[in-house]
This record gives C-alpha cells, sequence and structure tokens, in this order.
C-alpha cells in the first residue's frame, strides 16, 4: 500500500465516523427539531409537513454514506463519496435559511459564506478520498 492509499483509506475512515455520526444526530429529538425548522419554507411545504422526513432522508442517506465509505469494492465507495457530495448540495438551502437567522438558530448558523467554503473543503475531501 503506498503513501497516498494510506492518506486516503485515513481519510475515509474520518469521513465515515463523521457522517454516520452527523447522520445519528438527525434522530436526536431537540436537534431534529432545529433542522426541521432550518428547511426553506418552499421546500417544507403546507403546514411545513415535508420538513421531518427531509431530516430522516438526509440522516439516513448521511449514515449510509458513511458506512459506504468503508466498503471494500470501489465503485461503492466512489458512489457513496459523489452521493455525499450531492448530500452536501441539497442540504445548502437548509443552512442558507439558518445563517439568517443567526439568534434562532445559534452556532447552527453559520454565516454563509465560511459555510460555503466549509462544504466545498469537505466536498474535495470527499473526492480524494474516493478518486
Amino acid at each position: 500500500m503506498d503513501a497516498f492509499a494510506i492518506v486516503q483509506l485515513v481519510l475515509r475512515i474520518i469521513l465515515a465516523v463523521v457522517f454516520i455520526g452527523m447522520g445519528a444526530t438527525h434522530f436526536v429529538p431537540r436537534v431534529r427539531r432545529t433542522m426541521a425548522a432550518m428547511i426553506p419554507a418552499g421546500l417544507a411545504g403546507p403546514d411545513r409537513r415535508w420538513a421531518r422526513p427531509f431530516v430522516t432522508i438526509s440522516g439516513v442517506a448521511e449514515i449510509l454514506g458513511g458506512i459506504g465509505l468503508l466498503a471494500p469494492w470501489w465503485g461503492l465507495r466512489f458512489a457513496a463519496g459523489v452521493g455525499l457530495i450531492a448530500l452536501l448540495i441539497a442540504v445548502f438551502p437548509a443552512n442558507a435559511e439558518a445563517a439568517k437567522d443567526p439568534k434562532r438558530f445559534g452556532a447552527v448558523a453559520m454565516p454563509l459564506v465560511p459555510r460555503l467554503v466549509g462544504q466545498i473543503v469537505l466536498g474535495a475531501l470527499l473526492l480524494v478520498a474516493v478518486i
């Protein structure tokens, strides 16, 4: 195993732990309520009925994506990495919504530009981990 392969393996393990951990938080009641409140009204639907299902779907996707990063098959690892990048893009509107109201969302309401930069870096790390 060469040095780059070792770096990729370590990176995949770290990212897997991060995404599985973050996915699990989607099922903690207090965090779940906050995440549901972050879903923009246009996506949450009438009476915000789609907010909680979106939180559930994104949590399951993060957990499965994290597990997929640890798969022994390159194709599955690559699909998991690309899927997690797509998820980062999909959840960005919720992060933007939270950034509009820092008093309401507290630490989750990271300013938009640093959040965007962080998500781009996370996406790039995912790509490095699975190529």
